[in-house]
């Protein structure tokens, strides 16, 4: 089992995607159980990877993919349904059992119906489409090596999940809450096997046998709802014996993800601890944030380069900002800096404010918050263009503190990129010296009296607005000299 989960052809999005092509049509053919089984779990790896790479790449492509797999797997599910409550009853039913007969004759009945929707949906599902997208998202996919940290940080969200739908479940005991909690292991379960082979070889056995257990709490309160539905035990004798057999089974594997899941030598720990450090989110938050950018940016050595340039002016003036921000406003200002072209994938015109409206609406990753997102977003909307005012709705809405933080990062930006207008990286290295009454910045590769320096008197203007003094901008010293 350990040997299949680590295998590239196993793990790999061109295999899945290809798979349900072919078990696409496996299942056309007779809609048996195990065709409909393999159709489905090769739907839910496709989405399940879809849904990881989502965080990471705003390609349409994968919402477009994941939206039609989510379709043709939904189309499937209750015939899967189906055929997992027969194989129940085939299990727990007695010898020659009347009510045992009476329901697999209202299964078949409802088989042949889902049998009929699950056809018409396999034969509109748009397999030249789906072709389309296997060729070009597995490309995309391998950009970022498998088992690398940030998928490890990605896969701590899911770990995160799951585990308050775990303590969720112990605490109310309800059917619904416990089939959340397999929803979340099944996530997770996906996200290390697709995205973390080397821990999946560990953990496969684990991480299957808590799903699994979860799956058959799940499917026999399903069978008991339906038992209970279609009122096919008559005599009250018969039920309570059925609802005995039914709630044993249930018992027996309830007992065994606790055995498992449950005290300080649970599987919960042992996963976590191989997943990254509280002190690394932030970093490893910021590393998918880049990863975002230079899925989209048309230049990215331009937004690196402007990053460095960025930050270099900031460390400058970091006395000028209180302590208690620094470090965050300094995590801010970067990700501006190698975000604030993302729009340019969309538009020329105007991409300052692309920019901003792809950013907010981007889940802000383990270790970051929605309001620092949110700064992000206006501080790459103000790179160029108009300046922060009040006339404008979003500026208006944040608080005065905030509006500060926003002029004085998004200056430092605005600066910054006009240092490399031409993308030229002519600017190598600036140095600020932040003595009162005066701020002046000292540029390697700057020349007065050039379209350049003439750029970038009109660009210092917002810093000098959130700094509240004139700022200078002068050669390096050794050019000077």
């Amino acid at each position: 089992m350990a040997t299949l989960a680590i295998s590239p052809k196993r793990i790999g999005l061109a295999h899945w995607m290809e798979q349900v092509l072919l078990q696409a049509e496996k299942a056309a053919e007779s809609f048996e159980a195990d065709a409909v089984h393999d159709l489905r779990t090769a739907l839910r790896r496709c989405r399940s990877i879809a849904d990881g790479m989502i965080s990471f790449d705003a390609d349409p492509a994968w919402k477009k993919m994941k939206k039609a797999g989510k379709q043709l797997f939904q189309s499937l599910g209750e015939l899967r349904d189906t055929h997992v409550l027969k194989d129940w009853i085939e299990r727990l039913a007695p010898e020659n059992d009347p009510s045992a007969q009476a329901m697999n004759a209202f299964l078949a009945r409802r088989e042949d119906e889902f049998r009929i929707t699950a056809g018409a949906a396999v034969h509109q599902f748009d397999r030249a489409k789906w072709s389309e997208w296997a060729r070009w998202l597995p490309s995309r996919a391998v950009r970022i090596p498998l088992d690398s940290a940030v998928f490890a940080h990605f896969a701590l969200e899911r770990w995160q999940r799951a585990r308050e739908l775990h303590r969720r479940a112990l605490r109310n005991r309800t059917n619904v809450a416990f089939h959340d909690l397999r929803i979340g292991i099944k996530r997770f379960r996906y996200t290390v096997e697709n995205l973390l082979p080397t821990l999946h070889e560990l953990w496969a056995e684990d991480l299957k046998n808590a799903q699994d257990a979860l799956g058959d709490v799940h499917d026999l309160d399903v069978l008991w709802q339906t038992i209970r539905g279609i009122q096919a035990i008559p005599d009250s004798a018969s039920q309570e014996s059925w609802r005995y057999r039914v709630q044993a089974e249930r018992t027996r594997r309830l007992e065994k993800y606790r055995s498992k899941m449950v005290g300080e030598g649970s599987l919960w720990n042992t996963w976590r601890a191989a997943l990254p450090s509280d002190d690394r989110l932030r970093e490893l938050g910021s590393q998918r944030l880049k990863i975002w950018a230079s899925l989209l940016d048309p230049n990215v050595s331009h937004s690196k380069h402007v990053a460095e340039l960025a930050i270099q002016i900031f460390d400058g003036l970091a006395d000028e900002v209180s302590p208690g921000i620094r470090q965050s406003h300094r995590y801010v200002l970067h990700a501006a800096a190698l975000m604030h072209d993302v729009g340019c994938a969309k538009v020329n015109r105007g991409h300052h404010k692309i920019s901003a409206r792809m950013i907010r609406k981007i889940a802000p990753p383990l270790g970051w918050t929605i309001d620092e997102i949110r700064t992000i977003s206006m501080v790459a909307r103000y790179h160029r263009g108009a300046l922060p005012s009040e006339k404008q709705k979003r500026f208006r809405a944040l608080p005065a503190s905030k509006q500060t933080s926003v002029k004085l990062l998004a200056g430092i930006l605005r600066l910054a990129c006009a240092c490399d207008v031409e993308h030229d990286a002519r600017i190598q290295r600036i140095e600020v010296e932040a003595s009162a009454p005066v701020l002046t910045v000292r540029a390697q590769g700057y020349a007065a009296a050039t379209p350049l320096a003439e750029h970038l008197a009109a660009a210092r203007h917002l810093l000098e607005i959130a700094y509240q003094r004139p700022v200078f901008i002068l050669p390096d010293k050794s050019h000077a000299a």
